[in-house]
């Protein structure tokens, strides 16, 4: 489900609104339609497909177990969001085979400079706000 008991949905939570751009990184098959809808309705646009080469408020990346380096894909959304974007990983949830662990997403955003704000449930997946301002690796 993508609504929440009090009637909001994990979209809102998280603080996608009105009038953003959003990139989505990572979808296949397995994405739940509904959260995608959620977001697309907030913002009252289609999602950005992976060839956007805009600036954007937001990036939804669907990240699962196996998927390569959650460094890498972090750093290719940064380099795409405006100042006060921000970054949602959407992971499978626990006990899914290809669920990844909350401390290996800090982890990673710490690396490339965001840190982890909210997370909410979302359908069978949880959604992490990744947003900057954290740690700046040093180069």
């Amino acid at each position: 489900m993508a609504n929440d008991a009090g009637g909001g949905t994990w979209a809102n939570r998280i603080g996608f609104t009105e009038g953003q751009v959003v990139l989505e990184i990572g979808w296949d098959e397995d994405v739940e339609d509904a959260l995608r809808e959620n977001v697309e309705d907030l913002i009252g646009s289609a999602l950005e497909e992976d060839q956007f080469d805009g600036v954007v408020d937001a990036v939804l990346l669907w990240w699962r177990d196996g998927d390569g380096d959650l460094i890498d894909d972090c750093v290719d959304a940064l380099a795409m969001l405006a100042d006060k974007g921000f970054l949602v990983v959407l992971v499978p949830k626990a006990g899914h085979p290809e669920h990844v662990q909350a401390a290996d997403i800090e982890e990673a955003a710490k690396t490339v400079g965001l840190k982890a704000s909210s997370t909410a449930k979302a359908g069978d997946w949880i959604a992490t706000k990744l947003v900057q301002g954290g740690h700046q690796k040093q180069r």
